[in-house]
């Protein structure tokens, strides 16, 4: 779990052309026998759960859903120093085109979902990216915000094709890319969810430890000096933002067929600040931060909505503060700090 993280003395490795070479030949390190435990945990969540949620499935398969989502919001943020207010904007475009596909046309197969997805991802990613990587700062969170809050807007008043303020409800569940095979609700849905999860995870830790990769958290660290060395970081920093988004559009896919509804609500800028306190609470700059902070996040939730209703938001608002200010590095850091004190 610790492999993940990126401390600041690696820079040098990071931008050096031989470290770039010995990166593109070994591809990705031997797995750490960590991931092995969390899949474990994965594949057992659902029963777990159970035993203290009478539907611990659909819990495990929010964790799941919700966890692609804040891995691609974690590239931005940890990897590429590039945090966003609006990156429910690429959920929101997934799950709209999943669920328009579905709903409005009869069309439920995976597989032309995700590509409908992907196609308006790129185009929504690609757009934002070239406009708010001209600013930095605060002027970059204002214009992400800013997009995610046009595209809820739009799907507000575009009530002919999203349902405006009702929503869009009947969408069906999916079939596995090959028509008539249908995956139902529950336990088999929930493993799609826990394929679909695993995948994303590996491809984006083999993005992390490609060149590519590297150079990212080079561009995060130091962008002056990889900027210096002959770097386009700008290019880099853009690249980024469209895989970000592409594997937040997959997210919105799975949300959209997990619930057979969307709404506009659901990709405003509550679903984009409640992203970036999953990582944090996780850890960033870690693929497995992002997910326990997931898991964190949604059981909490859970548990205190369930006593204490109608305070349950101020005592997690007043945990998460707590976290944010005294526990620096999530729960990951805690991990870390353990584990060295033991050593």
């Amino acid at each position: 779990m610790a492999e993940d993280a990126i401390a600041p003395r690696e820079l040098t490795s990071v931008a050096a052309p031989l470290e770039m070479d010995r990166v593109a030949r070994h591809g990705v390190r031997a797995l750490n026998p960590v991931y092995l435990v969390l899949i474990a945990i994965v594949l057992a969540l659902p029963v777990a759960a159970a035993q203290f949620f009478p539907f611990g499935v659909s819990l495990a398969t929010s964790i799941l859903v919700f966890s692609i989502f804040t891995m691609s919001l974690d590239l931005l943020l940890g990897y590429a120093g590039l945090p966003s207010f609006g990156h429910a904007a690429f959920l929101g475009l997934g799950a709209y085109a999943a669920a328009i596909l579905s709903a409005e046309l009869g069309v439920s197969n995976l597989g032309v979902a995700l590509i409908a997805a992907i196609a308006l991802a790129s185009a929504g990613s690609l757009v934002l990216g070239l406009l708010a990587l001209r600013t930095s700062g605060v002027y970059f969170l204002m214009l992400t915000l800013a997009f995610a809050q046009m595209l809820s807007a739009v799907a507000l008043k575009w009530g002919a094709v999203t349902g405006g303020t009702n929503g869009l409800p009947g969408v069906h569940s999916p079939e596995l890319f090959v028509p008539g095979l249908t995956v139902g609700r529950g336990v088999p849905y929930y493993i799609l969810t826990v394929v679909a999860a695993i995948v994303c995870f590996f491809l984006m830790y083999r993005l992390i430890h490609s060149p590519f990769g590297r150079t990212l958290i080079g561009i995060h660290q130091n962008e002056a000096r990889m900027r210096a060395i002959g770097y386009n970081t700008r290019l880099y920093k853009l690249g980024a933002f469209w895989i970000a988004g592409v594997f937040a559009s997959v997210a919105g896919v799975f949300y959209a067929f997990f619930n057979q509804f969307i709404s506009p609500d659901d990709i405003g800028f509550t679903t984009s600040g409640t992203a970036v306190l999953m990582v944090l609470l996780g850890g960033e700059a870690t693929l497995v931060g992002p997910i326990l902070g997931t898991t964190a996040f949604l059981i909490l939730q859970n548990v205190l909505s369930s006593i204490f209703t109608g305070r349950w938001q101020l005592i997690l608002g007043a945990l998460f503060v707590i976290f944010v200010l005294f526990v620096r590095g999530g729960i990951v850091g805690i991990w870390r700090r353990v584990r060295h004190g033991a050593a």
